[in-house]
């Protein structure tokens, strides 16, 4: 490469297409609109918005010239809009969820929000949580340093010897002089249980996996009418399954036109299919680029994505381009399985046909898969039958037994210690009660072998020893399987809201394709443990 075409390359990634340099956007993809009409305020977006109708504007001053730390252009516009107030003077919004890439300032904005409401609103409660209870209370000594260091707070702590700064483990806070306390919590079930919350701030909402944190503290805030929570994160997976109810909440807000809701989105992302090396896709979900941060910087790091693929991709969009992956660890390789489809199906080997049935944790979906080994070697599989919705059971067992007579599989394999233990009665032949199998199909149980052949189809898709037609439920569920690891072996996660039945079936079924030799004379019954 020569030095002008390195140079030139290099300033496409600094440059917009119009030639003017790149710079980050300050007005969000997605947003809320404001309640209040009129003509142009101070806001930067140019819509009504004032120092009577947000309070954002105030919080702008006291970042500006009481902390000397001004907030950054993407910044001022998130406090103005979250900050919107109703005529009667209450918040508009109650709960606010603001999306951003990582790097961009999202700490020092919730630092000058916690220390603005701490010391000028003087509310009573404020809790912020993170995941991680260690950076919690980093955050929390900075806020205590800044606020001794600061001449105009320093005034507002108490003059005892530890200036409000209670450092007891457990009951760590900063207090102020009329009362007003801020603390910090794990996100956890415990967080903000036995207290009254005025304000909360949710760090990283992506990472709530299930509901307990959230319901412990936004319930503590549940008596207080102007209490707020603000959530600030990245995009995720589907494992996040608190921020994919309040986004999708949020979304249809927007959409339908809602203007009495309560809660509130501010989204800096990229669009869905963008290419992540297109600039303007950065500059969509990084709102300090060519600011804060530098276009060349981000370039590299999504070049390298871009050639690793897999997970690194899946990361660099979550956290580079704010976009929604469906798995953060995928189990197994997407790009691999794409390139084990093969068309085809299982017309020439009818004869060494396994099947394996599993069910979704919450009974709305089941699926029944195929798997046989072929001349070469591959093992090819496909799904038979899938039940989806609240009677899926019911419909699976009055079908499940007329599929196995009519494929004549020579083994049939289940998970009872999974989802389709509900199955168990009709599944397990008990001693002294009749056989429901047909003849010649050994029903294999697979117990401890469940991790193994998991693991075993994410190293066969790798090594292209599996080929598949193509079927979007089948391919739905393998790729956006997840890890669910234990030691130094994982299964698949069944956490969050989609489903990974027709993975762990077409997993199963391929083992016992590999595994099981074809039964010979009479019916049998083969129990692994």
């Amino acid at each position: 490469m020569t030095a002008t075409t390195a140079q030139a390359e290099t300033r496409s990634s600094s440059w917009s297409a119009s030639g003017e340099p790149l710079l980050g956007s300050t007005l969000p993809r997605r947003y809320t609109p404001p309640l209040v009409v009129g003509p142009p305020g101070p806001c930067s977006c140019g819509c009504a918005l004032d120092r009577d109708t947000s309070y954002g504007f105030a919080v702008i001053d006291f970042a500006r010239y009481v902390l000397e730390e001004p907030l950054d252009p993407w910044e001022e516009f998130a406090v103005i809009h979250a900050g919107e107030l109703l005529p009667d003077g209450r918040p508009r919004f109650r709960q606010v969820l603001i999306l951003v890439a990582r790097q961009n300032g999202k700490t020092h904005l919730l630092r000058v929000l916690k220390l603005y409401w701490l010391f000028v609103e003087q509310w009573p409660v404020i809790l912020g949580t993170s995941t991680d209870r260690n950076y919690a209370k980093k955050d929390w000594r900075k806020l205590c340093d800044i606020a001794i260091a600061n001449p105009y707070l320093r005034e507002a702590l108490p003059r005892h010897k530890n200036k409000g700064v209670i450092t007891q483990i457990g009951e760590e806070a900063l207090n102020t002089a009329d009362g007003c306390q801020y603390m910090f919590a794990a996100t956890n079930r415990r967080a903000g249980r036995s207290l009254s919350i005025d304000r909360l701030v949710i760090d990283e909402l992506r990472e709530h996996t299930s509901w307990d944190a959230w319901n412990a503290a936004t319930n503590a805030m549940n008596a207080r009418p102007l209490g707020q929570v603000y959530c600030i994160t990245n995009q995720g997976d589907d494992t996040g399954i608190v921020l994919d109810s309040l986004h999708a909440r949020a979304l249809r807000v927007i959409k339908e036109g809602i203007t009495d809701s309560r809660i509130g989105l501010f989204e800096w992302s990229a669009p869905d299919g963008s290419d992540l090396l297109d600039p303007e896709a950065w500059a969509a979900a990084n709102p300090n680029l060519g600011r804060r941060i530098d276009p060349d910087s981000l370039r590299e790091e999504l070049e390298r994505a871009a050639e690793k693929g897999g997970d690194e991709e899946a990361r660099a969009r979550t956290e580079i381009l704010c976009q929604r992956v469906r798995s953060l660890d995928a189990a197994v390789d997407p790009v691999a399985w794409e390139e084990c489809h093969v068309p085809g199906d299982m017309s020439g080997l009818r004869s060494r046909v396994a099947l394996c049935l599993d069910i979704s944790p919450d009974r709305r979906h089941a699926t029944l898969a195929a798997a046989a080994v072929m001349e070469d070697g591959r093992a090819r599989v496909e799904v038979v039958a899938a039940w989806n919705g609240v009677d899926a059971t019911r419909q699976l067992r009055a079908e499940l037994l007329p599929l196995v007579r009519k494929v004549k599989p020579f083994a049939f394999g289940w998970m009872p210690n999974g989802p389709a233990a509900a199955l168990t009665a009709d599944l397990q032949k008990r001693k002294g009660s009749a056989n429901i199998w047909p003849p010649n199909v050994a029903v294999e149980e697979i117990r401890a072998e469940v991790s193994a052949i998991c693991m075993g189809l994410a190293d066969q898709v790798e090594a292209h020893r599996v080929v598949h037609a193509g079927d979007p439920l089948l391919s739905t569920h393998v790729t956006a399987a997840a890890k669910l690891r234990s030691g130094d072996t994982w299964r698949f996660s069944r956490k969050g809201d989609g489903h990974c039945d027709a993975a762990y079936a077409a997993a199963g079924a391929i083992h016992l394709a590999r595994t099981l030799p074809a039964p010979i004379g009479k019916p049998r019954l083969v129990v692994a443990s």
